[in-house]
């Protein structure tokens, strides 16, 4: 690998470690105020019985980005898991911060389709894998 792509990869890191943060701070405020975040999906006609599968995608989903394990399979996750949030909570549009909230979901949305088809590059532990398996 020439020093070039060394430091391309190198951005690719930083780049699925800054998007996938949104997902494991989200998933980690939704433990902290768990009877609030359930109240607020019950509100919104989501039961409340799936917050712990909602912080799991996040969690686990965030991390795996992060790590570039299964990235395309976490990344394709997520970005339905955005396009859910944004139909189901991001509809009223007639405020500047409901706004900017469902521009955020389209832009995690539009960053995490693109990791999923274009993989997480060298330095992942999807690449390690691979190339243990060489």
């Amino acid at each position: 690998m020439s020093n070039n792509n060394k430091g391309l990869s190198v951005i690719d890191l930083i780049g699925r470690i800054f998007l996938a943060f949104i997902f494991v701070f989200a998933a980690i405020g939704k433990i902290e105020n768990y009877a609030g975040t359930r109240a607020y999906m019950v509100h919104y006609g989501v039961p409340g019985g799936l917050l712990p599968i909602v912080i799991a995608v996040e969690l686990l989903g965030g991390f795996a980005v992060m790590a570039g394990l299964w990235t395309r399979w976490a990344a394709a996750l997520l970005a339905l898991f955005s396009i859910a949030a944004i139909v189901i909570f991001h509809q009223d549009l007639s405020t500047m911060t409901d706004q900017i909230m469902a521009l955020a979901e389209v832009s995690f949305t539009g960053g995490l389709m693109v990791l999923a088809v274009n993989g997480a590059g060298c330095l992942s532990l999807d690449a390690y894998l691979k190339r243990g398996k060489s």
